[in-house]
């Protein structure tokens, strides 16, 4: 089957073998000792019946892992797999969701999505938020929607503005929006890759979070650089550090950032800002802040505050 027509997330039976096989042509036979004899390889990375062997299992048995005729991996074969694929923490988190999600059932069912239990921003985050003002901030749910943000935080998303409210969704305008390279300029593809990690790993363990199937075949289709990162099955994310931006109205600063997950809001994350007090960064988020127009609320004019989720 064609890969681009590939529906991702269906099953998590068969992320485990395509996460098995993305992982093990990442890794080569001299990461893990192992000499390679004259001639070409035909398989890069290393082949099955190397990580097999390192893993302590066999041939038939891994193999019936990777094209999903094996469904309940024990905890020790996972994690001697995890070992073999010099998976880091993050990693092995997740290969031990998506085997324990495999040994339900491999549909998802085992893991329903209740985030239409929740509003998208209730009324005491939408407090939180005008306290967190002048810091530009995000509300996002499990796909990037943009829930909520303060103004600053809005204004800070170049070209954001141009997408009605309920279309807005933060990899998409990463993905296709043209200033979004311009703003991030040599970091884009790290930014982007964070994201698409996020998403990769919700695919993996939550295969029917609303919209997700959706999202990932129109970035697939209309970003061939998103169609690169996703098979390379990375799950490692990013939830705190500095982001440079070369804005359009302010110039070139850089802020810290702070990724939480608000528990009880089904999934729902908050994306924080921020500058030393008294430096140009800290200056400029003033002027993303006060140079937005407002409501009463004290946020973004436009950005859909109690949305239902979708």
């Amino acid at each position: 089957m064609d890969p681009k027509r590939q529906t991702d997330g269906r099953s998590a039976v068969s992320e485990l073998g395509c996460f098995l096989r993305a992982r093990r042509t990442q890794v080569l036979p001299a990461d893990v000792g192992l000499s390679v004899g004259p001639g070409p390889r035909r398989t890069p990375g290393l082949r099955r019946e190397e990580i097999a062997t390192l893993a302590g299992v066999s041939i038939d048995y891994y193999t019936r892992l990777e094209r999903g005729k094996e469904t309940r991996p024990s905890p020790s074969v996972v994690e001697a797999l995890a070992s073999v694929l010099r998976l880091g923490e993050t990693e092995r988190a997740y290969f031990r969701d998506l085997a324990a999600c495999t040994a339900r059932g491999g549909n998802g069912a085992g893991q329903p999505d209740r985030a239409g239990q929740y509003p998208a921003v209730d009324r005491g985050l939408e407090l939180l938020l005008r306290t967190l003002r002048p810091n530009p901030v995000h509300v996002v749910n499990r796909t990037y929607e943009l829930l909520a943000a303060t103004p600053g935080g809005l204004r800070l998303l170049p070209g954001m503005t141009d997408t009605p409210p309920e279309g807005r969704n933060v990899v998409r305008w990463l993905a296709l929006y043209p200033g979004a390279r311009a703003l991030y300029r040599d970091d884009w593809e790290n930014q982007i890759r964070g994201c698409v990690a996020r998403l990769r790993a919700l695919a993996g363990t939550r295969p029917n979070t609303p919209g997700l199937a959706r999202l990932i075949a129109e970035l697939r289709d209309k970003s061939p650089d998103f169609a690169t990162l996703w098979e390379n099955y990375d799950v490692q994310g990013h939830t705190t550090g500095t982001k440079t931006f070369h804005h359009p109205e302010f110039g070139v600063f850089t802020l810290g950032f702070q990724a939480l997950d608000l528990d009880g809001t089904g999934g729902r994350r908050l994306i924080f800002y921020y500058a030393e007090p008294g430096t140009p960064a800290d200056d400029v988020m003033m002027l993303l802040d006060t140079e937005q127009p407002q409501t009463g609320t004290g946020l973004a004019t436009d950005t859909p505050m109690a949305r239902p989720y979708g």
